[in-house]
């Protein structure tokens, strides 16, 4: 499919950067003509993939955030958050609805909550490595 825009960008793994991204994204997708809701799906998801970024990744190290998206002719746009921390041992489990490494207050919904937001969720993980998270979303706009 053909790309019409992409950009990319990186930042520190820090909680401040959560709403740039956000907004980046959504601003980003605004050449499309989204309708509010596929905007707010939009920045759901990504808020989900930044935070585990700067929760999971890093635990407590410094560390960078790697945000790109790419938007098609026919209206999908293709996030990518990706970091280069801590990985995930069993992808597959981490994906379930409630798991959580963290304990205490954490819910673990971040995957179950981009996954009801996206229209495709794809997670690549490597221990040691890092995490990638691509989110596909079809604009389908005011049209």
């Amino acid at each position: 499919m053909e790309k019409i825009n992409e950009f990319r960008m990186t930042l520190w793994a820090r909680s401040v950067n959560e709403g740039f991204c956000r907004a980046a994204v959504a601003a980003f997708a605004a050449q499309a003509d989204p309708t509010a809701e596929e905007i707010s799906d939009i920045k759901t998801a990504v808020s989900e993939a930044v935070t585990n970024c700067i929760v999971h990744a890093y635990r407590k190290a410094d560390g960078r955030i790697y945000l790109s998206c790419q938007l098609f002719r026919d209206g999908r746009l293709r996030i990518s958050v990706r970091d280069a921390g801590c990985g995930i041992a069993d992808v597959k489990k981490a994906r379930e609805p409630l798991f959580t490494t963290m304990g205490g207050d954490r819910s673990g919904l971040g995957f179950s909550v981009m996954e009801s937001f996206s229209d495709k969720l794809t997670v690549r993980s490597r221990v040691g490595k890092g995490t990638t998270v691509i989110l596909e979303k079809l604009i389908r706009g005011r049209a």
